[in-house]
C-alpha cells in the first residue's frame, strides 16, 4: 500500500497549531473516530483485490453473551495482527459473525416464557422458534455494540449467523456428504444427559469437579454365592444386569456363569466373567448397569446382556416398586436406607470425593444414559487433522501446545452431534412409514406422503461452527470470497477451546476443502485472570466488565493492558491498577507528542542527510530503526508482550523521557540544527505512533493526523526498518544516559529538589560528551562555577567528572555513612564473584552463559568501589 497523501478535511498539514487539547479525553475521541473509520471502509474486504489476502475470522461468540474481558483480550490481538497488515498492504479480512448457541439460547428464551407462566409445548416447534428468532432480533447481539467500543476493525458488511440462510445451506450440504460417505451413523450407545437442559451433550462440553459423595458396599446374593460391590450410585442398581469380575481371579471362579440375587428386586442375574474388571480395585467385583454407564455398556455388548433404562430424562426412577418417581438423588438416600435396613450394607465411606461430570453450561450433574442417538465416524478426520499439523501444514503456536492438540484428537472418540432441542440446525432425516431413512441434501426435495416425517433433533452447535471458516465465505458456492479468502492466514483463539472448537475445523475444513486445512496457523493464547491469578467468576465476585474499565479509563488503556500480558499460551492475570498504568501511558504519549509539535517537530520535507545530524539525533534514528526490527519479529511470532513492552520502553523512555529532553537545548538555541532535531524528532513520532497504532488505534490517530494532516493511521504504510544502525552514536548517548542517570541518583540521595539548581564544573574532555555540556547542565539543573566554588562531591561517570558544590545543602555525615554502606554492599559482591570465578569445581560445571554472568558481576563490583571510593574521598573532611 502506498502512503495515503490525503488531507484531512480538518487541517492542512503539520499546521502551526495543532488543534490538540492540553488533556486528552478518551470518551470523547473514541466513538466517533470508529464510526468514521467504518463510514469510509476501511475494514471491508474486497475478493477481487489483487493484494494478498490476510484472512482472520473471529471466534464466534453466542448471541446470548456480551463482552466480558476474554473477549476484549482475544480480539484486541486479533485487531492489532489485522490492523498491522492492513498498513502493510495486505487485502485483510476480519471475519465477524456469532454463534446460534443451541442450548444456551433456547434456555434463555424458556426462561422468558415461564415468566409468563408457558412452556415451549405450549407454543409448538414452529412457533417457539419463532419467538427465538423474536428474541435474537431484539435482544441478541450486543456483543456488536460493544466490539465497536473496542475498536474491533471487522468488515461488518460480511457479519455472519450460524443459523443464517447461507450457513444453513452449508450444515446440510456437509451432513448429506458425510452422511452418504457413511461418516454419520445413527445408533443407541450411553451419552452424556442433562437432566436440566434435557439433551445430550458431548464429552468436551462435560466440566469435572470432584463433589462429595457416598461409596457404599453392598452384599449380592447369599451365602456361597455372596459378592460384595461398591457403588457412588446406588439408585442405578435397580437396573443391574449382571456381576462381572475378571476371568482370572480365583475368589470368583466358582461363581462365573452362575446365577445371583440383585437385592430389593427379586431378579436374579448371571456373574460374568470380563477382562475389563480391575481385580485388585475394591472387591475385584463391579456391577453391570448397561444403559447408565458407557463401560458397563460395552460389557453388555460382549456378553448380550439386557439393558434396563431406570431414570427417565429428568433423572427420575421409572420402574415399578417403592422408588417410583423419587428424584435420583432423593432415591439414592432412600435405597441406601432399604439396603441397610435388610443388612445388605457392607461398609460406607462418607464423605466420598470423586470426580462427578457436570453440564458446562448449567453446571447440573449429568447421567450417563443410553439413548438412540446420530454420530460422527472421527477417526478418518482426525487422521488428516492430526497430520496436518504432523507434516507441517498446520503450525501450532506456542510449538509446545502441539502435544495438547495431539493427546486429544489422536484419541478422538465418535462425535455425539444430535441434541434433543427445538433452537438449531435440524437433522435433515426424513423417517417413513415403513422404517425408511432417507438424508436429504439442500438441494433436494424431501419425502412426501403420509407417514413421513422429519428428525426432531437438531445438531450440536459445534458442528456449524466448526465450518465457520469456508461456510461465511459462501460455501458450498464457488464464491469470489472463497477463492480469495480461504484458506484462514491464522487462527487467534484460546487454549481452551482447542478441542472443542479448533479440531472440528480441522477435520471439517480438510474434509470439504479438499485436503486444504482451514489456516496455516493456530496461535494459542491463554485465558484473562484476576492480578492473584485466580479465574474470572461471577461467582468469585472478581469478575469484570471490560466496558467499566473502558467508560473509566479509555479503550487504549484496556487493549494495551491486555496485549502487554499476551504471552502466548499463559493465561494472563489483570488487575485494574495496570489498566491505571496504561492510561498513564495513553497520556504520555499525548502529552509528549503534544508538546514535541508545539516545539517544532514536523513531517515536512524529506528526511535531512546522516551527516547532518546531531549525535542524538543519530542515535534516535538507529534505536528507531532496531525497534521497528524488534517489533516486526515479535509480531511474526505473535509475541504481543514482548512487542508491546519493547514499544513502552522505546515510546516513553527514549523518545519522550531522553530524545525529547536532550533536544531541548537544540531547539532552544535555534539555527539549522534545530532544524534538523525538529525533522528527525517528527520523522520519530510518525513511525513511532504508526508502530503502536494496531495496539492503542484511537490515541494514535488523532495524533498521527494531526501531525501528518494525512487522512488516517489506518491505512498510512507500515513502518519498515530501513537498516540504519549507528553503534557509535548508540554508545555515546549511553554514555551521556549514564551520567545523566548517576547525577540525578546523588541530587535524590541528598534530598535535593529535582528543580534546584547546583554549582558545578563538567571535565569531558577525552570523552564524546563536550558536545553534550549545554544538555547535561540543562537536565541535572547544573550552573556554571563561580568564584568561590568548593566541590563537596566530585562523581567519576564514563571517564568524564561531575564536580558539585553543594555546601549548605548536604549533610556531610549523613552522606559519609551512606557511601558507607553502598561501598560496604559493592565490596561483599566482589568477595563472592571472585570466589566464585576461583572456584575449579563451579568453572568446570557452568556453562559459558553462567560464568561469563559472574564476570560481569566482578566487573561491575569493582566498578562501584572505585566510584564510591572516589566519592567517599571528595566529601569535606575526608
Amino acid at each position: 500500500m502506498t502512503e495515503n497523501t490525503q488531507q484531512s478535511p480538518d487541517r492542512g498539514p503539520n499546521d502551526s497549531n495543532p488543534e490538540l487539547p492540553t488533556q486528552y479525553a478518551p470518551a470523547e475521541v473514541e466513538g466517533p473516530l470508529y464510526e468514521r473509520w467504518v463510514e469510509r471502509g476501511y475494514f471491508e474486504a474486497d475478493a477481487k483485490s489483487d493484494k494478498e489476502p490476510y484472512t482472520i475470522v473471529i471466534p464466534p461468540p453466542n448471541v446470548t453473551g456480551s463482552l466480558h474481558l476474554g473477549h476484549a483480550f482475544e480480539h484486541t490481538l486479533i485487531d492489532a495482527l489485522t490492523r498491522r497488515k492492513r498498513m502493510q498492504g495486505f487485502e485483510v479480512l476480519w471475519q465477524p459473525g456469532m454463534d446460534h448457541a443451541g442450548i444456551a439460547t433456547q434456555n434463555v428464551v424458556e426462561r422468558e416464557l415461564a415468566k409468563e407462566g408457558k412452556s415451549r409445548h405450549d407454543l409448538g416447534r414452529e412457533a417457539f422458534v419463532e419467538r427465538v428468532w423474536q428474541w435474537k432480533a431484539e435482544s441478541g447481539g450486543q456483543i456488536s455494540g460493544q466490539m465497536r467500543r473496542l475498536g474491533d476493525g471487522v468488515a461488518w458488511s460480511r457479519e455472519r449467523f450460524t443459523m443464517d440462510e447461507g450457513l444453513s445451506k452449508a450444515v446440510q450440504t456437509i451432513f448429506k456428504k458425510l452422511y452418504d460417505d457413511e461418516l454419520i451413523y445413527r445408533a443407541e450407545r450411553i451419552i452424556n444427559w442433562c437432566p436440566r437442559c434435557l439433551t445430550a451433550i458431548s464429552d468436551i462440553e462435560v466440566e469435572y469437579q470432584d463433589d462429595e459423595g457416598e461409596l457404599v458396599s453392598i452384599r449380592y446374593g447369599s451365602g456361597d454365592s455372596e459378592i460384595v460391590v461398591a457403588t457412588t450410585r446406588a439408585e442405578t442398581m435397580l437396573g443391574d444386569t449382571a456381576v462381572a469380575v475378571h476371568p482370572e481371579d480365583e475368589r470368583y471362579k466358582h461363581l462365573v456363569g452362575t446365577e445371583i440375587e440383585l437385592p430389593l428386586t427379586g431378579r436374579r442375574i448371571p456373574v460374568v466373567a470380563d477382562e475389563h474388571v480391575d481385580p485388585e480395585f475394591g472387591t475385584g467385583a463391579v456391577k453391570v448397569t448397561p444403559a447408565h454407564d458407557p463401560n458397563d455398556f460395552e460389557i453388555g455388548r460382549r456378553h448380550d446382556l439386557p439393558s434396563i433404562t431406570v431414570l427417565d430424562e429428568h433423572g427420575v426412577i421409572t420402574t415399578h416398586g417403592p422408588f417410583l418417581g423419587l428424584d435420583r438423588f432423593e432415591a439414592r438416600s432412600a435405597i441406601v436406607g432399604a439396603l441397610r435396613a435388610e443388612g445388605r450394607i457392607v461398609a460406607e465411606k462418607r464423605p466420598y470425593t470423586h470426580s462427578v461430570g457436570h453440564c458446562s453450561r448449567c453446571k447440573t450433574t449429568l447421567e450417563p444414559r443410553q439413548s438412540m442417538q446420530w454420530w460422527v465416524k472421527t477417526a478418518p478426520l482426525a487422521k488428516a487433522a492430526a497430520d496436518a499439523v504432523r507434516d507441517g501444514q498446520v503450525k501450532i503456536h506456542p510449538q509446545e501446545m502441539e502435544k495438547r492438540y495431539f493427546d486429544w484428537v489422536d484419541n478422538l472418540h465418535d462425535w455425539c452431534i444430535s441434541r434433543q432441542l427445538w433452537w438449531g440446525h435440524r437433522i435433515p432425516v426424513w423417517y417413513g412409514p415403513d422404517g425408511e431413512m432417507v438424508c436429504v441434501g439442500p438441494d433436494e426435495q424431501p419425502p412426501a406422503g403420509e407417514g413421513w416425517h422429519q428428525e426432531t433433533d437438531v445438531l450440536d452447535t459445534w458442528f456449524s461452527s466448526g465450518l465457520w471458516p469456508f461456510s461465511t465465505l459462501g460455501w458450498p458456492e464457488k464464491t469470489d470470497s472463497v477463492a480469495k479468502f480461504y484458506p484462514n492466514s491464522v487462527l487467534v483463539t484460546g487454549y481452551d477451546i482447542l478441542f472443542f472448537w479448533v479440531v472440528r475445523m480441522m477435520m471439517f475444513g480438510l474434509y470439504a476443502m479438499d485436503g486444504t486445512p482451514p489456516f496455516h496457523t493456530i496461535a494459542l493464547h491463554g485465558m484473562v485472570r484476576d492480578q492473584f491469578g485466580k479465574k474470572m467468576s461471577k461467582s468469585f465476585g472478581n469478575a469484570v466488565n471490560p466496558l467499566d474499565w473502558m467508560d473509566k479509563y479509555g479503550s487504549d488503556a484496556v487493549r494495551f493492558t491486555l496485549a502487554r500480558g499476551a504471552n502466548p499460551g499463559v493465561d494472563v492475570p489483570i488487575g485494574e491498577d495496570w489498566v491505571q498504568g496504561s492510561r498513564n501511558f495513553a497520556n504520555k504519549i499525548w502529552n509528549a507528542t503534544r508538546f514535541a509539535m508545539m516545539n517544532g517537530a514536523t513531517v515536512e520535507g524529506e528526511l535531512p542527510p546522516v551527516e547532518q545530524m546531531s549525535a542524538t539525533d543519530r542515535w534516535i534514528m538507529s534505536r528507531l530503526n532496531a525497534t521497528v526490527a524488534e517489533v516486526d519479529a515479535y509480531y511474526d511470532d505473535y509475541q504481543f508482550a514482548k512487542l508491546s513492552d519493547a514499544l513502552f520502553h522505546f515510546a516513553w523512555d527514549e523518545v519522550f523521557d531522553w530524545y525529547v529532553e536532550l533536544s531541548k537545548t537544540t531547539f532552544m538555541a535555534g539555527g539549522e540544527q534545530a532544524k534538523v532535531s525538529a525533522r528527525v524528532l517528527g520523522e520519530v513520532l510518525d513511525v513511532t505512533l504508526k508502530l503502536l497504532h494496531p495496539v492503542v488505534p484511537f490515541v494514535t490517530e488523532t495524533l498521527w493526523t494531526t501531525l501528518t494532516g494525512k487522512e488516517s493511521v489506518v491505512i498510512a504504510d507500515w513502518p519498515k526498518d530501513s537498516g540504519f544502525r549507528d553503534a557509535a552514536a548508540e554508545a555515546e548517548i549511553e554514555n551521556l544516559q549514564q551520567v545523566i542517570t548517576e547525577v540525578r541518583r546523588f541530587r535524590a540521595d541528598q534530598g535535593l529538589q529535582p528543580g534546584q539548581r547546583v554549582p558545578a564544573k563538567l571535565d569531558l574532555s577525552g570523552t564524546t560528551l563536550a558536545a553534550h555540556e549545554g544538555a547535561i547542565r540543562q537536565l541535572l539543573r547544573l550552573q556554571p562555577a563561580e568564584d568561590g566554588f568548593h566541590a563537596t562531591a566530585t562523581l567519576p561517570v564514563v571517564g568524564a567528572t561531575v564536580a558539585l558544590d553543594l555546601s549548605g545543602t548536604i549533610d556531610v555525615e549523613a552522606e559519609r555513612k551512606r557511601l558507607a554502606k553502598a561501598l560496604a554492599a559493592a565490596e561483599k559482591e566482589k568477595a563472592q564473584a571472585t570466589a566464585k570465578l576461583g572456584n575449579e569445581a563451579f568453572l568446570a560445571k557452568a556453562a559459558e552463559v553462567a560464568v561469563e554472568k559472574i564476570r560481569t558481576r566482578l566487573a561491575t563490583a569493582e566498578a562501584d568501589i572505585e566510584r564510591i571510593g572516589a566519592q567517599l574521598a571528595s566529601l569535606p573532611g575526608a
